[in-house]
Parts: structure tokens; sequence; C-alpha cells
């Protein structure tokens, strides 16, 4: 059954003080570098650090009767946030990750008491082993983005930014697996249906793009990114994220591991905030000229703040980065 307005408004309901209701704040450098006002939706506020705490504390809420335990497969900001909701509802909670994902979110994860299991190299091998274990008595999967309930969680970050900002034009939504993309559209779209809404990711190891162009999921191969978070395969037996992703998104568009490395810095020097590599792809787009012409105000969402902070050291300070086999040039910050 096709998710409605409705869902995301039970949604609303569902996590209504379990979650921060981020702030949308301007940016004045992003919105003279944009010519039109240019908002930033603070997701990065959540307790856990990422918008993915909306999906996950839904989810939880909604759980079959004799549920004893979570599990999920992660990048690391959906187990986290799995994680969190379980132990407010007194759950145990087992997380599925892959050896990509970076040390500072498995600690994070483990301080919240749960279990963590490293499986293989890439995100469909922690789906296969999420999946093994669902099938245990009282173990519940919570999907990181092929879930309604996660969907609809989502969805509210679409809601409150057109309750905050209702005469908003375009809306610049980090894309991984699509859940935040397929929930925010499906709210933002419902609700004032010529708002643009477009999706951003790293142009290598994009899923969701490359299964949109396929007009099917397919699998890519996974490699490091600054976007850690955008890894992973978005599932080839999708059900929900891939249809409305291909259905509401009016546009897909691609940054490049430079693109976002001097996204991260703009906003680090510009608006003094500490954000995932994930989190700047709509930045990245704007700095590079990639977004189409505005006549409206716009908004991005700053998905995460969990970085490794080593690597965001480096970047800020424009020192060289090595991502697998890929060494970006470090470039100190000049605006």
């Amino acid at each position: 059954m096709d998710l409605t307005l409705a869902d995301v408004f039970a949604a609303q309901r569902a996590i209504r003080g379990k979650v921060v209701r981020a702030p949308l704040l301007p940016s004045p450098f992003l919105t003279q570098k944009s010519g039109v006002p240019f908002y930033l939706k603070m997701e990065t506020m959540q307790p856990t650090g990422a918008f993915k705490l909306r999906g996950a504390t839904n989810a939880a809420e909604n759980v079959p009767a004799g549920t004893t335990t979570l599990t999920c497969c992660s990048t690391g900001n959906h187990g986290r946030s799995v994680a969190y909701a379980a132990r407010a509802r007194d759950f145990k909670a087992l997380i599925c990750m892959s050896s990509l994902v970076p040390q500072t979110k498995i600690d994070g994860i483990k301080a919240l008491g749960a279990d963590i299991r490293i499986v293989g190299d890439s995100q469909d091998e922690a789906l296969a082993e999420c999946r093994r274990l669902s099938k245990e008595p009282g173990v519940t999967e919570i999907s990181p983005f092929d879930d309604r309930f996660v969907i609809a969680g989502q969805g509210t970050i679409g809601l409150e930014i057109l309750e905050d900002l209702p005469e908003i034009e375009t809306l610049l939504v980090p894309l991984s697996g699509g859940g935040l993309a397929a929930g925010v559209a499906l709210a933002a779209k419902s609700i004032k249906p010529s708002v643009r809404v477009i999706g951003l990711t790293m142009d290598r190891g994009a899923a969701m793009h490359a299964s949109i162009n396929a007009d099917h999921p397919v699998e890519v191969p996974e490699v490091p990114s600054l976007a850690d978070s955008l890894g992973g395969g978005i599932g080839l037996d999708n059900r929900y994220s891939f249809r409305m992703c291909r259905k509401l998104l009016d546009d897909v568009i691609l940054v490049s591991e430079e693109e976002i490395y001097r996204a991260v810095q703009t906003l680090y020097y510009e608006d003094s905030h500490i954000a995932e590599g994930a989190s700047v792809v709509g930045i990245a787009a704007l700095i590079a000229g990639k977004l189409p012409q505005q006549n409206g105000a716009i908004a991005t969402i700053l998905t995460g703040r969990n970085v490794d902070m080593a690597e965001f050291t480096k970047v800020v300070t424009g020192r060289d980065i090595h991502l697998g086999d890929l060494r970006l040039k470090g470039v100190p910050y000049a605006a």
C-alpha cells in the first residue's frame, strides 16, 4: 500500500517529544552565493547527531507485539538511532555494519549499549546478516530506508520545513537509499505540489541514481567517500523508497569528492557548522554551479554531524585526504 501524507502526520504524532524539532536557519553566505534566500535544516542537533532518529523512533513505536530486540544494517547513523530508540523502549539492539563504516560511528553505537557485528565489505553483506538475524524469535528488523514507518518518520522533516518556510521553491535532499528523500518529497509535494525536490549524492557508488537510470534497483560497487553515509545499495527487493524516489524527485545531481571537500570547508568557515560530507552535498552542488536557476527560497538538510574528527580536521585545514585508492589534494579554504 502506498504511503500518504496521513502516514507522515501519524509519524509526527508518534515521535513528538522524542526527537528534536530542528530549527531552519538562514545562511547569509549561501544566500549571497545563490542569489535567493538559502536555509539549513539543522538535523545535526538531534540527540544522536543525525536525522535518522526520526525514522528509527517511528518504526520502534510501531513494532509487532513480542518484539524484544531491534536489528538493522547501517553505515553508522541509522544504527546509532536504532540503538537510541531501542534503549528508550527497553529493547536490545543488534547492529550490522560493513568494514567501511568509520570507527567513530561504531564507537558511538557501542556507547548506547548496542551489540555490533562487522560483516563483509559492503552494506549488502551487512544486510544479509541482518535479514538472517530478523528470523529469530523476538527480533524485528528496521530498514535504514525501505520501511514505511522509517520513510514516514523522515518525512516529518518535510512537514517542518513547509511549516517554517511556506514560500520555499526548492528542497535539496541528500540521497542514499532514499528513505529521507522519499519521505521529504512525499510531505513537501503533498502540501505544495510546485516545490522542486532534488536529490544530491556523490558521483561514485550512487546506487539510487544508477537504479533510477536503469528503471529498476541495481547493485553498484561501494567505495570509500567523504560522504560515507550515502554509501550502500538500495536492495534488489526494494519495496518503497526506489519507487517513491523515481516518482517524486524532480532531479538527481551528482557531486565529486573534491566538491564535497570544498563544501565541508565552506560550511565550517562561513556558517561555523560541523557536518558530515553527506550533509553538504546540496551546498557542494551550489558552489560547483550544478543547481538549476533559482527564483525563490531554497533549503537543504544538514543530515548529520557524526564526523571522524581527524579526517574533518584535515579537510578544514586544507590537507590531503586518502579515500581508498583515491587521493584528494588538499586545498586551503578561500571564500
